[in-house]
């Protein structure tokens, strides 16, 4: 049936269909902001090594002052720049002896250094911007998370504050426990709070700066175990980190329930001192110069010291320019392999040589996968682990090789020995630093700089070139053994 133009007309409900205006055929034109390029000057590892260089420059610069040093005019640079660096790296190597040349001016900016280099400078900073109400922001957080070795970005903030007021806090007991003791030496009233200060400082930092005048690192306390006790016992929770110290306190008794970084560090740091122990004792049992004439029972608790110490710290009560030559080169591994992973220690860390051991170990015995206490490593920690291992290796090497040309008169051993000393930032020394010419101390600065920032550098570097294969190639094998 044919509709008529009645039918045609639209509907009350019907939808009308209109033909387009012009101008709502025309084109639509939106105006987008320019996506800028990140610099790469504010990558994550470039952020870090910038900030210890300015921290270093600071601190070299207030170091060169007169009122920093004991003399008239300016410090000379190198000493000044040393000082600076080994202070920031918390290593403790020294060209001048720290309680007569710097004054008390000079010692409370290498305090400074010490304090902010060894907990961080990420982590100073951040605790700073929240102290004064500044926004953090997510370049801040992802610094940070990688610094203190953490999977996610939840919560860092939070996660700062704790970490510096536990620092602060063991730091604050330390210094109680030192004054206790200071006061009842010959020290005046105001002396013995500085020492406290500044050795609960140096001791939880693992940074091994001594300012006591009368002795030579602390050789003068041999026989004071209370001494030797708690900077030990600051040593060790400076290199433990607050992750395995939150997990032993939270789960005391329990080692089942630890995670497996808390296993794998805690096993691996008892291994490493009762080893260094162990070796101390019964290399310098008759060592007239060193544990000969002393009792036996400090001869126990120095070699239970000097494997602590000696491993990331470098706090001394003997010259290791009078050990053996057999137990210096022992104490080169343990300076290798440094503290944990997100500690104020250094080296290659322990955690670094916990997984290439379980790696080793789990491929001895068959297994295509590394696993301990029925967990498994992911194949990339694994490959980060010995990319780790064999970088910082070959950069000992070199350090070694460059300082052997520079200072041809000095025996092989003390040079690996300072060298490692150095880039583990433990300030272990068998005394050659001082001699050693411009050329050495320049190589020593260099080393002390990368082993500090290296290894996290290295880090962050990986984890953030880290992607998924778009593709593989074909398989051949290569004859190994």
């Amino acid at each position: 049936m044919d509709k008529t133009e009645e039918d045609w007309k639209p509907k009350p409900g019907d939808r009308v269909v209109r033909h387009p205006r012009q101008d709502d055929m025309s084109p639509v034109h939106l105006e987008l902001p320019t996506k800028r390029s990140q610099s790469r000057a504010l990558a994550s590892p470039l952020t870090l090594l910038y900030s210890f260089v300015g921290l270093i420059s600071l601190g070299t610069i207030l170091l060169s002052m007169p009122f920093s040093h004991h003399g008239t005019g300016f410090a000379p640079f190198v000493e000044a720049l040393f000082t600076a660096t080994s202070a920031a790296t918390v290593t403790g190597l020294v060209i001048q002896e720290t309680a007569t040349y710097w004054t008390k001016a000079g010692q409370m900016v290498i305090l400074a250094l010490m304090f902010v280099g060894g907990l961080g400078f990420m982590t100073i900073a951040t605790f700073l911007l929240v102290l004064v109400g500044q926004r953090v922001t997510l370049s801040q957080r992802l610094l940070v998370r990688e610094s203190l070795g953490v999977n996610h970005l939840g919560g860092l903030v939070r996660l700062t504050i704790r970490i510096v007021l536990v620092a602060t806090t063991i730091q604050i007991i330390g210094f109680v426990a030192l004054l206790a003791r200071f006061l009842f030496l010959d020290y005046s009233v105001s002396d013995s709070i500085w020492h406290a200060i500044f050795h609960a400082v140096s001791g939880f930092n693992n940074a091994g700066f001594v300012a006591l005048p009368e002795t030579n690192s602390l050789s003068s306390f041999q026989d004071d175990r209370f001494i030797l006790g708690i900077i030990g016992g600051l040593i060790l929770l400076g290199a433990l980190s607050y992750w395995v110290m939150v997990d032993v306190a939270s789960r005391f008794n329990h080692f089942s329930l630890y995670s497996l970084n808390s296993k794998l560090v805690l096993i691996l740091t008892g291994i490493l001192i009762v080893s260094g122990a162990l070796v101390f004792f019964f290399s310098e049992f008759d060592n007239e110069r060193t544990l000969g004439p002393l009792p036996l029972l400090d001869k126990v608790i120095i070699s239970v010291f000097e494997s602590i110490s000696g491993r990331t710290a470098g706090f001394a009560t003997v010259s290791f320019g009078d050990t053996e030559q057999h137990t210096n080169f022992f104490f080169t591994s343990l300076m290798f392999v440094g503290g944990a992973s997100a500690s104020v220690a250094g080296g290659i860390k322990v955690n670094t040589v916990a997984v290439i051991l379980v790696a080793v170990l789990s491929t001895l015995r068959g297994s295509p996968r590394a696993t301990a206490f029925g967990r498994e490593i992911p194949q990339d920690q694994v490959r980060r682990a010995m990319t780790m291992g064999a970088v910082a290796t070959t950069l000992v090497f070199l350090v070694a090789l460059t300082l052997t040309f520079a200072e041809r008169e000095f025996p092989f051993i003390d040079l690996l020995f300072e060298s490692v000393s150095a880039f583990g930032t433990v300030g272990l020394s068998t005394g050659l630093t001082p001699d050693l010419s411009r050329w050495g101390h320049l190589i020593i600065i260099f080393s002390m700089f990368i082993g500090r920032i290296g290894p996290l550098t290295l880090g962050l570097a990986m984890v953030q070139r880290s992607q998924g294969d778009l593709y593989r190639y074909a398989q051949e094998r290569v004859t190994i053994g």
